[in-house]
């Protein structure tokens, strides 16, 4: 990466934090009658309007880098409109960044996209590779003097890691919500009447599925995602070549007990090394972690009652994240940047230890010669964790949604001392 120092900050994503992300098929599904959404997102956080308040704290903590998205849909609603008011403010965003010493990193898709690509056949669709390049290209075009650090996809994985879980779910597992690294619920007893609601929203067929990008995919929408990857960060280097350009993984640390040994080296190869050809021409990798899976001799070992977990259901273990780094650098010879690490807890002291934690095997990974570059907190701000609404907290930063009142936690001046002599 072209910076000559480590990064530490934290992350957001627009439709979890902007508010009134109307065009996207997230905004879609969350106000469906029979919705799988806890709570709609509407206003969220209003960092549209707070984004200069929100970057300044940071600064203010000692961090330098926020990462942040792009909102697709905003730019271009519609398949022949470019808004050039929204590219604006995205412009302004970036300028300030610039303006508190915070180096930008941009992802341009973060789960949500546009309603019209949904309409069109969605992520189980070709096309949209190419749409999704030409979003890039041009985004980069009229901002990419602003950037320096890109994602490309969040979590390129999460689409096949859902579709094994609902497989999984069908055949009488034990597989949960939690076993997702993201705010997501599983189908319920009204799962045809919100297939026949989607439908009818998106303006596609009786009987038709709708695709989005939070959905289980084939190994063809599967293999769509890594294209679309691939065309996005080609269009972006031949407009930018100088932009350090990659995509995140979420990863689970993947642990076995004797006999297990099989389930986990299938488990790893589906979560990682098949996504390995994909990713070689990237300049980096970005790491999402934030807990573990056991296998044992019969497959997936659950949590017992003594084992604590966070308000995501899975278990509080911020050891993962050394795990993770470890065991891909074994395959992975490029520069990794924890892109998400976090805990969602209503106990600020617990996500203080929680980071120190992570700092410290973060530190050791380092010191054995793994190029990590960067740690990036999830997230700043209490947000909108997708289906399960506002009742999930990972920020450094609380928000009063009635007045959208900042109110710094301790936690926000943790990362920001730990990585000064890494």
């Amino acid at each position: 990466m072209n910076v000559n120092k480590f990064l530490v900050g934290a992350a957001t994503a627009a439709h979890q934090v902007e508010g009134n992300n109307i065009y996207n098929d997230t905004w879609v599904e969350e106000n469906l009658p029979h919705s799988l959404y806890d709570e709609p997102s509407l206003n969220a956080v209003d960092h549209y309007h707070c984004f200069r308040e929100d970057i300044r704290l940071l600064a203010s903590a000692g961090m330098n880098c926020y990462r942040f998205s792009i909102e697709w849909s905003r730019i271009q609603p519609e398949p022949d409109a470019w808004v050039e008011a929204e590219v604006e403010h995205y412009r302004e965003v970036l300028k300030c960044c610039h303006e508190n010493s915070i180096l930008p990193i941009v992802t341009l898709l973060h789960f949500t996209t546009p309603k019209w690509i949904i309409t069109q056949g969605g992520w189980e669709n070709p096309q949209v590779i190419d749409k999704f390049a030409a979003f890039c290209r041009r985004i980069t075009e009229e901002l990419g003097d602003l950037m320096s650090i890109v994602c490309t996809i969040n979590e390129a994985n999460m689409r096949m890691q859902i579709a094994e879980i609902m497989a999984a779910l069908g055949k009488g597992s034990a597989a949960k919500d939690s076993d997702i690294q993201a705010g997501i619920h599983f189908a319920d007893d009204d799962e045809y009447l919100r297939q026949k609601e989607m439908a009818e929203a998106f303006g596609l067929k009786e009987g038709e599925k709708a695709h989005p990008f939070v959905s289980p995919c084939t190994p063809e929408g599967d293999r769509i995602v890594m294209e679309a990857h691939a065309a996005a960060r080609d269009a972006i280097k031949e407009v930018r070549p100088e932009l350090e350009t990659g995509i995140t993984l979420t990863v689970h640390d993947i642990q076995c007990l004797p006999g297990g040994e099989q389930f986990a080296a299938s488990e790893w190869d589906k979560e990682f090394l098949h996504y390995l050809p994909w990713i070689e021409e990237d300049d980096f990798l970005g790491v999402q972690c934030y807990s573990r899976k056991v296998f044992g001799a019969q497959g997936a070992v659950w949590e017992n009652a003594d084992t604590p977990v966070t308000q995501m259901g899975y278990e509080d273990y911020p050891a993962a994240l050394s795990g993770v780094l470890r065991k891909i650098a074994e395959s992975y010879h490029g520069d990794l940047l924890v892109t998400e690490n976090g805990i969602a807890t209503a106990d600020d002291e617990r996500r203080c230890a929680f980071i120190r934690e992570a700092a410290d095997s973060v530190k050791a990974c380092m010191k054995d010669g793994i190029p990590v570059k960067g740690y990036i907190y999830w997230s700043l701000l209490d947000n909108y964790e997708w289906q399960l609404g506002y009742s999930v907290t990972f920020g450094l930063i609380a928000v009063d949604r009635k007045t959208q009142r900042r109110i710094p936690k301790k936690s926000l001046y943790v990362p920001g001392t730990l990585y000064h002599t890494p």
